[in-house]
C-alpha cells in the first residue's frame, strides 16, 4: 500500500508523538464522514464528536499533511478580504453575522489547546508591519472597522513603537493585535486529532477518497474500503483534487514558500523580535515571520500560483529575510519547504452545500488557521439543524477564475504583479 510522509519541514521534524493510524481497509457506517484531516476537518469532526454524532476522518496522507501542517503558524483575526468587502458583497444583516464571527476563530483555538492540554507553543499577540503612510492609514481604518465590530484588542503604534517590537529599519509604523498569536500548526493539528479520538471518532489516514457516490446514504470510496454515512463533509481544500467537480472550477491552489534558519542565541533572538509578537507586513504579497519555540526565525512569503514547488525554495526567501533582518546573513537555514493554499477569486472563503447532504468549506485564501477553526463550528451547527451562520458564508457571491483552470494562474500573477508594484512605490 503506497504510503505519504510528510514533506521535509521544521514542524515535521519537531512534531509531537503521534500513534501509527492505519488505512481504511473494510466498509464502515457512521453520521458523518469528513474527508480532510486539517483544521476544517477535525475543528468539524470535534464540534460534531461533542455534540454526540459519530465521526469518521479520511485522510488521504496524514493529519496535518496539508496547509495545516505547513503554514506560517500565525493567528490572524478576520479573513483574507476584510470585513468592509464582506459588508459590500453579503449585505448588512449577513455582514453583521460573518463580522461578529472574524474574531471568533482564535479563541476557538485558545479554547481548544486549554480543553484538550495542546502542546503547541502557543504565544499572544501579532503584529500588522506597514512600509509607508499609505498602508499606516490603512491599518487605521482597519482598527476603526474591526472596533465597530465590538472588537477592542487593538493598539496603533508608531515609528518608536515598532522599533520595541521588531528590529526592521523597513517599518513606518504597524498595529499590534492582542488577540493574535503564534503556534506550532503541526502540534496543533496533532492534538486536535488526539481530542477527536478521545471522544471516539475514527481517522484513517493514507486513505485518498476516490469516488463520492451521492444520494440520500452517501457512500465515499477509497481504494481498499468503503464509508456509509448520512452526511458528508468535505474539507480538502488545495489538497481535494476533482472529487467534487463543482468545488475545483471557482479556487486556485497556490504555493507559499517558508524557512526556519538555524537556532539563534538567547540575545539575537530577543533583539530581533523582543516582545516574542508574530509579525507580518501590508503588502499584497506579504511576507510574514515569528520566531518558534527553540528560537529559529521562521520566514515565509511570495506566492506561486498553480501550486507549483520551487526548485531552490531557500534563494526565494533567503534574499526577503535579509531585508528585514540583514544582521543575520551569517545565520544558516536548517529547513526550506513549501506548501498549498486554495485560493478564490474573491479571497473570501467557500461554504455551501451540495445534494442536501454533502457540506463544505474551502478558498481560505491565506487566512486559514483562524477561519478554519470558526468553519468547522459553523458546518456542525448546519449539521444540528442551526443554518443561520452556515447560511451566512454560504450566501457570499463566487466567481470562476477569469480564462478557466487552464488561464488563471498567469492571469492572478499578473494581477499580483500589479499590486506587488503598487506596493513598492507606495500607492
Amino acid at each position: 500500500m503506497s504510503h505519504t510522509p510528510y514533506p521535509s519541514s521544521f514542524y515535521a521534524a519537531t512534531a509531537n508523538a503521534a500513534p501509527l493510524r492505519h488505512a481504511l481497509s473494510s466498509n464502515v457506517e457512521t453520521d458523518v464522514c469528513v474527508i480532510g484531516a486539517g483544521y476544517t476537518g477535525l475543528s468539524t469532526a470535534l464540534f460534531l464528536l461533542e455534540h454526540g454524532f459519530r465521526v469518521v476522518v479520511l485522510e488521504a496522507a496524514k493529519v496535518g499533511f496539508g496547509a495545516s501542517g505547513r503554514n506560517g503558524g500565525q493567528i490572524v483575526n478576520s479573513y483574507s478580504r476584510d470585513l468592509d468587502t464582506v459588508e459590500r458583497s453579503a449585505g448588512s444583516d449577513a455582514a453583521k453575522l460573518i463580522g461578529a464571527m472574524a474574531f471568533e476563530g482564535g479563541q476557538i483555538i485558545r479554547e481548544r489547546v486549554k480543553q484538550y492540554d495542546i502542546n503547541c507553543d502557543l504565544k499572544n499577540g501579532g503584529v500588522f508591519a506597514a512600509m509607508n503612510s499609505k498602508q499606516m492609514r490603512h491599518l487605521e481604518a482597519q482598527k476603526i472597522l474591526w472596533e465597530r465590530y465590538g472588537y477592542r484588542q487593538l493598539q496603533m503604534l508608531d515609528q518608536s513603537d515598532i522599533r520595541d517590537v521588531v528590529a526592521c529599519e523597513r517599518y513606518v509604523g504597524g498595529m499590534l493585535d492582542q488577540g493574535g498569536g503564534h503556534i506550532h500548526p503541526l502540534n496543533l493539528a496533532l492534538g486536535e486529532a488526539a481530542a477527536v479520538e478521545s471522544l471516539g471518532g475514527i481517522i484513517y489516514e493514507q486513505s485518498p477518497a476516490i469516488r463520492i457516490d451521492r444520494g440520500a446514504n452517501p457512500r465515499i470510496h477509497t481504494k481498499h474500503g468503503e464509508v456509509r454515512a448520512k452526511f458528508v463533509v468535505v474539507a480538502g481544500n488545495a489538497y481535494l483534487g476533482n472529487l467534487v467537480p463543482e468545488l475545483a472550477a471557482k479556487s486556485m491552489p497556490c504555493g507559499t514558500q517558508v524557512v526556519a534558519t538555524e537556532p539563534l542565541t538567547a540575545e539575537l533572538a530577543a533583539a530581533l523580535l523582543p516582545q516574542d509578537y508574530c509579525v507580518e507586513d501590508c503588502n499584497y504579497l506579504l511576507d510574514y515571520f515569528r520566531l518558534s519555540a527553540d528560537k529559529r526565525l521562521i520566514y515565509g512569503g511570495g506566492v506561486v500560483y498553480g501550486a507549483r514547488d520551487p526548485a531552490d525554495i531557500e534563494s526565494i526567501i533567503r534574499p526577503k529575510m535579509l531585508k528585514t533582518f540583514p544582521q543575520l546573513c551569517d545565520i544558516k537555514i536548517d529547513f526550506a519547504w513549501t506548501g498549498n493554499f486554495l485560493m478564490t477569486l474573491s479571497r473570501l472563503p467557500q461554504v455551501g452545500r451540495l445534494d442536501g447532504n454533502l457540506y463544505y468549506s474551502q478558498g481560505c485564501s491565506g487566512h486559514g488557521v483562524t477561519y478554519t477553526h470558526i468553519a468547522g463550528k459553523v458546518i456542525a451547527e448546519a449539521l444540528r439543524g442551526q443554518a443561520e451562520r452556515f447560511d451566512a458564508f454560504a450566501g457570499l457571491p463566487h466567481y470562476p477564475f477569469p480564462g478557466g483552470q487552464r488561464f488563471s494562474a498567469p492571469l492572478s500573477a499578473l494581477g499580483a504583479l500589479y499590486y506587488s508594484l503598487r506596493d513598492r512605490i507606495g500607492f
